[in-house]
């Protein structure tokens, strides 16, 4: 009897029973058992021909820009133009009245013809006298009185011609052209305005815009290092001013994506500024469909000599430390390993250039690298790092956001991986089997 209630022998053999196997469970002791090696996606590092730039900022200039004045005094009488018209060298933008003017230069064209009039006659005169003294019929004064009438009719001739030139040249300028192709700004002055009377007076100012110019600047360090990378060339700061119109410059807009505005840098200056410790520099731009306008600022880069053969790593796999980037390398054995790196350009694939700390062959994560733990051996998925558009880009070259750059050899499409820490997640605790 168990508790005041009768237990047959059945019963009482299944409680041994069963008291038996909780003491046998409770005699085995409990075993680790390791979790499996992390999934991660592998690709060796890419490799071609990349091409170093120097990237800075600058701003649009417009290569001409001149106010246009009224440097004589009259009533405006045309303005021959809509403002912000596009005007083709030559044309007529604003008309002074010219009643005045023309009249000027009939007078002129009258008081040259009496000029010449009397030159004709004194000419004649000292003709007969110089005749008559031949003969001794004059005597040498008279002769010398012919001869000054003369030259002073010359004189007079050439006097009236000039007047004419300048009552000419005041009659054109009662139209104001423009002085090459260009934009026209508003204008300053109306119709029946009166202009030019205290000085020359604006009107209005013609910009040239194509082709346009970019200024920019290098700082002391950067002309510096260009010097040295110019040294291991061969050639020195004095090619690169000689060669000024063969070395190529690209910029780009805030709202645009790369620098897909090819130029030529066509001026350097010869020496660097004492105040301000910079060299001033200035590229052109062809721009046709006007889409440079001037005081823009703009993202610069030249480049560094020629393309030389680069290791690449998708951005996305890069990591961060106390020591600086690094990504995450496998080896024969796929044990995980932390390699520091120094970092070139992002180039416009997407895809990070690597100046030292890997090589041909080096193996890295490009998928899965939370997963991933330095000194740990992993289970490796092969895959191909591809580039990408790159994507919008800020002041300072950064994307706004990682791009995939990276596949699995057996993806139907490039999928973007998650940005890893910059510590790598502790492993999961063994689960203990009891």
């Amino acid at each position: 009897m168990v508790g005041g209630i009768r237990v047959s022998g059945v019963a009482r053999g299944g409680l041994a029973l069963c008291a038996a196997l909780v003491l046998s469970a409770c005699e085995e002791k409990n075993t680790y058992v390791p979790p499996p090696p992390a999934a991660v996606t592998v690709a060796p590092v890419l490799e071609k021909p990349v091409t170093r730039f120097l990237e800075l900022t600058g701003n649009t200039a417009a290569i001409n820009s001149v106010d246009l004045e009224a440097r004589v005094q009259g009533f405006l009488t045309q303005i021959n133009y809509k403002d912000g018209q596009f005007a083709k060298k030559g044309t007529v933008l604003f008309v002074i009245e010219q009643d005045q003017y023309k009249a000027q230069v009939d007078q002129a064209k009258a008081q040259l013809a009496a000029n010449q009039a009397a030159q004709v006659q004194a000419e004649a005169e000292y003709n007969r006298q110089a005749q008559l003294a031949k003969q001794d019929f004059a005597s040498q004064a008279t002769l010398d009185q012919a001869r000054a009438k003369r030259d002073s009719a010359v004189a007079e001739v050439a006097n009236a011609q000039a007047s004419l030139v300048l009552a000419q040249i005041n009659l054109g300028y009662t139209q104001i052209t423009a002085p090459f192709d260009g934009a026209v700004t508003a204008h300053l002055q109306d119709v029946g305005a009166l202009v030019g009377y205290s000085g020359p007076t604006k009107l209005a100012t013609v910009v040239q815009v194509n082709p346009i110019w970019v200024w920019f600047t290098l700082s002391e360090q950067e002309v510096l290092r260009i010097k040295e990378h110019l040294a291991k060339q061969g050639r020195s700061l004095v090619s690169i001013t000689r060669d000024v119109p063969d070395l190529d410059v690209q910029i780009g807009l805030q709202t645009e994506t790369g620098y897909p505005h090819n130029g030529k840098i066509d001026y350097v200056a010869p020496q660097v500024d004492p105040n301000l410790g910079t060299l001033t520099v200035r590229g052109i731009f062809q721009n046709d469909d006007f889409a440079l306008l001037p005081g823009l600022f703009t993202r610069v880069r030249v480049p560094l000599g020629a393309a030389q053969t680069t290791v690449l790593v998708p951005d996305a796999a890069l990591n961060a430390n106390q020591l600086g980037p690094y990504v995450l390398t496998v080896n024969a054995d796929n044990v995980v390993a932390q390699t520091q790196v120094t970092l070139g350009q992002l180039q416009a694939d997407g895809l990070r250039a690597i100046q030292s700390g890997l090589k041909a062959g080096d193996r890295i994560i490009i998928n899965g690298i939370q997963r991933a733990v330095p000194g740990s051996k992993v289970k490796v998925e092969e895959g191909t790092i591809v580039g990408i558009a790159a994507p919008a880009i800020d002041q300072g070259n950064k994307p706004l956001a990682k791009p995939a750059g990276v596949a699995p050899a057996d993806a139907p499409a490039v999928a973007a991986p998650s940005v890893a820490p910059s510590v790598a997640p502790s492993p999961a605790p063994a689960t203990p089997k009891n």
